[in-house]
């Protein structure tokens, strides 16, 4: 099987780490496309796999396709490639706002094996987390292929087209807000005395340890919420003001307004 990338940017990088950590294939069953000689020269260095400029050599050649450059430019990089993607080659796309009914109208091809999806930024430590719908005319193995490269920096999931806007808040946005929530937590414990770079970690593994318990426990969060919270104790006062200033309400007003953005973006 040949895996081909046409952008090989932060996020294709990523993907193709942990596709090659998980020994799933090899390196030169990867091929991948950049716009720069540069990142040519730097992927093929890191990743041993065959990295070139051109386009249409990718698309030719892979068995599965990734389109991972930014959405603005799936115009010209359809233009460029529809006439040599061979109708049997699953195409991935991870921009947000290119619906499967875009892709198939630019491919101008109704039978194209399509899956859209919407990783995250977690993926470049392999703990991404991945939206995933195919198309109609994907079959169940292919989806399970396509399934396994994903899994391979994280977790991915298949959803119905109608909820990726939501993916785009819940997951392929949100590792913002976490950063942010993050950077207050380490800001609050810097004023309290502790040097910046421990104040950043204490809050970082607090915030890891704390996802792995959702995970890994089952839990409701609400349930985990009061375990920590003892009766006149000092984590129920944290929770108390952030009850006050609308730490829910604030979070859940972000994400419609990511989820409406989302919709929005290049409707036709």
């Amino acid at each position: 099987m040949k895996i081909g990338f046409i952008g090989l940017g932060n996020m294709a990088t990523a993907m193709i780490g942990g596709i090659l950590a998980r020994g799933l294939v090899e390196p030169e069953d990867i091929i991948g496309s950049a716009k720069t000689a540069e990142t040519v020269k730097l992927v093929k260095e890191k990743y041993k796999i065959t990295a070139i400029t051109d386009n249409r050599r990718v698309a030719k050649e892979a068995d599965v396709l990734f389109l991972a450059v930014k959405p603005v430019f799936f115009p010209e990089i359809i233009e460029e490639i529809k006439d040599v993607v061979r109708g049997e080659t699953i195409v991935v796309s991870i921009a947000a706002g290119r619906d499967l009914a875009y892709l198939q109208e630019a491919f101008g091809r109704a039978s194209l094996k399509l899956i859209r999806c919407m990783p995250n930024t977690p993926a470049l430590v392999l703990e991404g987390c991945t939206g995933v719908c195919p198309g109609q005319q994907v079959t169940a193995g292919e989806i399970d292929k396509v399934m396994e490269l994903l899994n391979a920096f994280g977790r991915a999931y298949v959803v119905p087209e109608r909820l990726m806007d939501v993916v785009v808040g819940v997951s392929g946005s949100s590792p913002a807000y976490v950063f942010m929530f993050i950077e207050a937590m380490a800001d609050a414990a810097v004023a309290g005395g502790m040097p910046r770079q421990q104040a950043y970690e204490f809050a970082a593994q607090a915030v890891l340890g704390s996802a792995k318990l959702v995970l890994e426990t089952g839990l409701h969060p609400g349930q985990l919420k009061d375990m920590v919270c003892s009766p006149g104790g000092t984590t129920i006062q944290a929770v108390k003001v952030l009850e006050e200033k609308g730490f829910r309400a604030a979070v859940m007003d972000a994400m419609a307004a990511c989820m409406e953005k989302s919709m929005e973006m290049f409707k036709r």
